[in-house]
């Protein structure tokens, strides 16, 4: 049932989180075992894997480079095996790394992508497929606000979170008469690790990071809101109210949001180290 005014539940619901060892995918993985889930926590970095699935009833940490393929492949049908079925998978590993076009390189693009956007992919394709053939899942993409408006100072970033955002949105039409449910996560900005301990180039880390207004929400908090809408079945997961009301203005008139854009870069500018 594709409606959003189904509730789906998530007791004995087997679910994968890439990126669960710290930030949302941690307190996506708290949320799910709170709710009854059996949770597979999934990180490049296996003891904050580790140190997540030590805190649920029912969950297990796995060690995974979503840039690998076959790693990614091997972990979701592996299980499939062990649980007899895959419910959810919660592509929501990634990264970020700031600075002005001017200043990056390829190295900073590539890296973005194949973590952001070919990571996502991965983990969609191979799960889609096996959710096809079972006849059932659901499978969550996060993405970003930036991935629903460009953002300067985070192109790549905001490249790849456009492509997550596409993905999802064209893959939740095909998987709709098939029983496969596909949402996205557009995020504003969510106090985690990465909200401060980011990749920064040519720019004064801690003045930016001052400079970014408080308007953070909790991870413990995103992922209630990103649950409860999973479990409405909702195609796009945008909060909090603020950047939703930001996102439906832009829709309405795409240039509305020009004078904020430059006013972030302007801002942006004066942390620059070369300035």
């Amino acid at each position: 049932m594709q409606g959003e005014g189904f509730i789906e539940k998530f007791n004995d619901k087997t679910a994968i989180v890439t990126g669960g060892g710290s930030g949302i995918g941690r307190a996506l993985c708290r949320e799910l075992g709170k709710r009854g889930a059996v949770v597979i926590a999934a990180d490049i970095n296996f003891e904050g894997a580790g140190e997540t699935a030590a805190s649920i009833p029912k969950a297990k940490a796995v060690s995974l480079d979503v840039a690998k393929p076959e790693d990614v492949k091997k972990l979701i049908h592996d299980t499939a095996n062990e649980y007899g079925k895959l419910d959810y998978i919660f592509n929501n590993a990634g990264i970020v790394i700031i600075g002005e076009v001017r200043d990056l390189d390829d190295e900073h693009w590539r890296r973005q992508i194949d973590v952001n956007l070919m990571g996502v992919v991965y983990g969609t394709t191979t799960a889609y497929k096996l959710m096809v053939k079972q006849g059932f899942g659901h499978i969550v993409n996060t993405a970003s606000m930036a991935g629903l408006m460009g953002t300067p100072a985070f192109a790549p970033y905001s490249l790849t979170k456009h492509g997550v955002v596409g993905l999802s949105t064209a893959l939740r039409a095909e998987g709709e008469g098939l029983n496969v449910k596909v949402s996205v996560v557009c995020p504003g900005f969510v106090q985690t690790p990465m909200a401060t301990d980011f990749n920064a180039v040519n720019v004064d880390r801690e003045k930016f990071a001052a400079s970014i207004p408080n308007v953070f929400v909790s991870a413990e908090k995103a992922a209630r809101i990103i649950l409860d809408g999973v479990a409405k079945n909702k195609a796009i997961i945008a909060f909090p109210f603020a950047f939703r009301l930001v996102w439906w203005l832009y829709r309405i008139h795409p240039s509305l949001a020009a004078p904020l854009a430059r006013k972030m870069i302007k801002d942006f500018r004066s942390t620059r180290l070369d300035a």
